[in-house]
């Protein structure tokens, strides 16, 4: 049987998301990292949408949503309780909180990278409406050891990748800020052995007639 397909893009904080959510669902699929400048045209041809991630299912149905793949992704298997779906009040709680992320912070985080970028003078305040969102986080980390409770969450891997965006826009502001649970809480995702596993480098994937095509040109 054929495996699901996962069409990513390394650094992308989108399809970082996804890839977490199927490494903690422990569901096999084949990774295919794109490059954006050369789409392949079997992604292309799924849909014409052309963004990662996008997760091709057996069936031929798929996934386009980030957010979407990791709840697929453990409604298939949830060996860590990440939606947890044994408390409803923490689960209203916790699609509340990654709605904040996506919906208001993350429009936010783009326009202080982009004012970073270009040494813009309003880098401070797209910085501090960013900021009206980490200390919600830093307040919930200063009550339990992940965002929702002790133990981790859907909300702490769906919002990881966008809080990594945060902490290289000025690395060492960052550093200094008054965030030492967050930026702990961000240090123990980076020792884990699954955020590792997720991010590792893998050449952009090639139809496999254009890899024996390029074999015989260098034959």
């Amino acid at each position: 049987m054929t495996l699901p397909i996962l069409y990513t893009l390394r650094q992308c904080p989108y399809a970082i998301r996804a890839r977490l959510g199927l490494r903690l669902a422990e569901l096999d699929v084949e990774i295919r990292d794109i490059s954006l400048k050369d789409k392949p045209a079997e992604m292309l041809a799924v849909t014409p949408k052309g963004t990662v991630p996008l997760l091709v299912l057996n069936n031929g149905d798929y996934i386009d949503e980030s957010l979407n793949i990791m709840i697929w992704a453990l409604s298939q298997h949830d060996p860590q309780n990440l939606l947890l779906s044994d408390n409803c009040h923490l689960f209203t709680d916790m699609i509340n909180l990654i709605a904040r992320n996506d919906c208001k912070y993350i429009a936010t985080l783009e326009h202080y990278k982009a004012n970073t970028r270009y040494h813009n003078p309003d880098v401070a305040i797209y910085r501090n409406l960013c900021r009206s969102f980490l200390d919600d986080l830093e307040a919930r980390l200063n009550k339990h050891r992940f965002f929702m409770c002790d133990s981790p969450s859907v909300a702490d891997y769906a919002i990881l990748p966008f809080i990594r965006q945060f902490s290289h826009v000025e690395r060492q502001w960052f550093r200094h800020a008054p965030y030492p649970r967050l930026q702990a809480w961000l240090e123990q995702h980076y020792q884990d052995p699954i955020f590792s596993k997720v991010m590792e480098k893998r050449p952009f994937w090639q139809p496999s007639s254009l890899i024996k095509s390029h074999h015989k040109e260098i034959v």
